[in-house]
């Protein structure tokens, strides 16, 4: 079992437990592979995750196991040791954002942030734990984030028109963040890329909506598929060189025909012209657009203003 996983396991079934749990306790909760079999592997490889799980600093709770004698060490994590005004979360949940918040770092994220305060509080005297991975973080992504945890309406520009998005999902993928939700005008589901939101994100009172028992998920499927523009069946040849990748990263429903020569000509919907246009470029003489007459032409009257 991965080290990540076991220290998942490890926080979540000190959680989940009202009453101090034994070195031993823990082992037996944990899945089968978690430690080894071997009793002092498993002692020396237990205090390692221990230390490890205070240093994130988690506020692991040591106290005698209830009926032993000689008194045992036992171990469990109060989720009142929290802040009381984060969303309530399962032992699982809580047990994922705490280690997610300290192997990913929020670029310029000060510490009063929610998804930091889900980490739980580091002790003055803890050593900083390294961080696996860093994603940017600004003003907006931080207001978004507490505006989807505490269901919060928010507001902002996006494609110069005034947005009112109901949030339900803020994702980072790509090497951006997106934020899906539903858009109360003109009242459907829409995705939007945080770093193109203008200007400043308000946010209203908290419980400001009824969270769906099916909330509107970011997709990361091509950026061309989503937009405003009138959806264009396009139709683009592709170079034999080019068509394993572009058949894997499109998928196997997008080929209309594959010819002798080892081309393909793949058919996408389009809703957002420009991503769509910046796709095609990149396979510079190795793709021609075919149609529709609307599309080329988009694409050849761009190309000729950069002459």
């Amino acid at each position: 079992m991965k080290k990540l996983e076991r220290l998942l396991n490890l926080v979540a079934a000190m959680l989940a437990t009202e009453l101090p749990l034994s070195r031993q306790d823990l082992r037996r909760r944990l899945p089968d592979g978690a430690y080894s079999a071997n009793s002092e592997s498993f002692r020396r490889t237990f205090e390692r995750d221990k230390e490890e799980l205070r240093s994130m600093g988690l506020p692991l709770s040591v106290e005698p196991v209830p009926g032993t004698d000689p008194p045992v060490d036992g171990y469990r994590i109060r989720p009142a040791d929290y802040e009381a005004d984060l969303p309530a979360l399962t032992a699982d949940e809580l047990a994922a954002l705490h280690l997610a918040s300290n192997l990913v770092r929020l670029r310029d994220a000060p510490s009063s942030d929610p998804f930091w305060r889900l980490g739980g509080v580091l002790q003055a005297d803890s050593p900083e734990v390294g961080a696996v991975a860093e994603v940017p973080a600004g003003e907006a992504v931080r207001q978004l984030m507490t505006a989807t945890a505490e269901r919060r309406i928010v507001t902002f520009e996006y494609n110069g028109r005034n947005r009112t998005v109901e949030p339900h999902s803020l994702v980072f993928t790509r090497g951006r963040w997106y934020l899906a939700g539903h858009d109360q005008v003109p009242a459907e589901s829409r995705q939007f890329r945080v770093d193109r939101i203008a200007g400043r994100v308000s946010a209203a009172e908290a419980e400001g909506f009824a969270r769906p028992e099916d909330p509107v998920k970011v997709n990361v499927e091509p950026a061309w598929r989503y937009g405003e523009d009138e959806p264009l069946l396009a139709s683009l040849l592709v170079h034999p060189r080019h068509v394993p990748w572009i058949v894997d990263f499109l998928g196997e429903e997008a080929v209309q025909e594959r010819r002798e020569d080892g081309s393909a000509i793949v058919a996408e919907t389009v809703r957002n012209r420009d991503a769509f246009r910046s796709f095609v470029l990149t396979f510079l003489d190795g793709a021609e657009l075919l149609g529709p007459d609307e599309l080329r032409t988009d694409m050849v009257t761009w190309l000729e203003a950069l002459r």
